[in-house]
């Protein structure tokens, strides 16, 4: 069996921020902005994460959907 790598996807309502952790073990080395997207790397280039900021602007129908899901779940 292959196993999957762990994706994780959270929204932050008083940021307005979405960040989808792709590699939740790597060392953040640099981070590079482009307007509302900033995209994470390791010190070998790869993705760590990517963040969207101002992100119920950008996507709002996910980010709703997002936060219904996150206050339905337990801390």
């Amino acid at each position: 069996m292959v196993s999957r790598p762990t994706r994780i996807v959270r929204y932050d309502p008083d940021a307005d921020a979405l960040i989808i952790i792709l590699r939740p073990r790597g060392r953040l080395s640099y981070a590079e902005e482009e307007d509302s997207i900033v995209i994470h790397y390791d010190e070998e280039g790869r993705v760590l994460a990517i963040e969207i900021l101002e992100a119920s602007k950008i996507i709002p129908r996910l980010v709703e959907a997002l936060a219904k899901r996150q206050a339905a779940i337990p801390a």
